[in-house]
């Protein structure tokens, strides 16, 4: 009865976010089966496959994570009504975790009859290997390959469901002051880290066999220094991304600050510490993505179509994941915005403290995202 209320009072940026949560899950469970179906064809190298299953089935739990923590700041009506009901946070963090599982396992279930229905001699020589056609399929597989999107998303959502500070009439203490601070100096030693792996891998005395590790799937060769050096140098840039957003804040509000600038820095370095964190992710995944294609280009190879849809799915989870933060901030600023406009805050004033904080993040992720690529160097 719970999720036929919570349907009721459904908007359109709700449908958007539950169909979007149950594609992403379908697009996942159809890796899983294929990689079913080549290990019924090919039973060797399955461990392979699955593994390449996980970075579309990290982005998923990413995504839903992100949403369902966004649900009781866009909704902050549903949680006062589920509240005095006495529905405590615990019943109300299953209850969000719930919904994201059942999107999950709605696409999910729609791809295992897809699948199902393909092995039924519908599907044609190209896909006979990949859906392990003609071989019998044992029952308990399928049910728990799909289970695993399910089951990850859902502890995802209710993990990231924060109470009580989400729950209205409890607002989140504001960030100490020194945050960006005490942050920004810590990744320093992770960076020279990954700079250090990336100066071994590249000395003139390395050999073939320490210069080059072919990974599974096809991919060209790449060495493990190198590719160990990099993710930590993008690990280190991630991490300085919600530090450079808050001093870029308090950069704007320094010298008899005007008013425009006032609130676009005040704004930027309190929503820092939630806003860095998917600005980041995004980053790197958009970095990584190109260094994959520069490799690509390098080695004269064609992608296979499996790893770029795979590149696709986690760049749109990435990219939705960020709306819905966004929107979640959005929905906490909705109080201030309103106290402003009873002020008689001109429009253009608002307009541009939106304007001028996207301009300092945009400044902050080419900062990070060119050195990101910056400091991958090629073997």
């Amino acid at each position: 009865m719970y999720y036929l209320g919570l349907a009721r009072g459904y908007r359109t940026l709700d449908l958007v976010r539950w169909l979007l949560t149950a594609v992403a899950a379908a697009v996942v469970a159809a890796f899983l089966l294929r990689a079913l179906g080549r290990a019924l064809a090919e039973p060797t190298g399955g461990a392979d496959r699955l593994l390449w299953c996980l970075p579309p089935l990290a982005a998923v739990a990413w995504f839903a994570a992100v949403a369902a923590r966004a649900v009781p700041a866009q909704h902050p009506e549903r949680i006062t009504g589920l509240t005095a009901a006495g529905a405590g946070p615990r019943r109300i963090r299953l209850l969000i975790a719930g919904e994201i599982a059942l999107a999950c396992a709605l696409g999910s279930g729609l791809t295992l009859v897809l699948f199902l229905v393909l092995r039924n001699d519908i599907a044609g020589p190209s896909l006979a290997a990949d859906i392990g056609m003609g071989i019998p399929l044992p029952t308990a597989a399928p049910v728990t390959l799909l289970a695993v999107p399910t089951l990850v998303a859902g502890v995802a959502a209710a993990c990231a469901v924060r109470f009580p500070d989400t729950l209205p009439g409890h607002p989140a203490e504001p960030a100490p002051a020194r945050w960006s601070a005490r942050r920004l100096a810590l990744p320093g030693p992770v960076l020279l880290a990954g700079i250090g792996l990336e100066l071994y891998g590249l000395r003139p005395g390395a050999t073939d066999a320490e210069r080059t590790l072919h990974l599974p799937g096809s991919l060209p060769a790449t060495s493990p220094a190198l590719l160990a050096g990099w993710t930590l140098a993008a690990l280190a840039l991630a991490l300085w991304t919600g530090p450079l957003l808050a001093l870029a804040g308090r950069l704007m509000v320094i010298h008899r600050p005007a008013p425009l600038r006032l609130l676009a820095g005040r704004a930027l370095t309190a929503q820092a510490p939630r806003l860095g964190t998917p600005l980041a992710v995004l980053t790197t995944i958009a970095a990584l993505l190109l260094v994959a294609g520069r490799e690509w280009a390098r080695a004269d190879a064609e992608a296979p179509t499996l790893t770029l849809v795979e590149g696709l799915l986690i760049l749109a989870c990435a990219v939705a994941a960020l709306a819905a933060r966004l929107l979640e901030l959005r929905a906490d600023r909705r109080p201030t915005l309103a106290a402003l406009d009873r002020l008689g805050t001109p429009p253009g004033l608002l307009t541009g403290t939106l304007a001028l904080r996207a301009l300092a993040a945009g400044t902050v992720l080419l900062v990070t995202g060119g050195l990101t690529l910056a400091l991958c160097p090629l073997p």
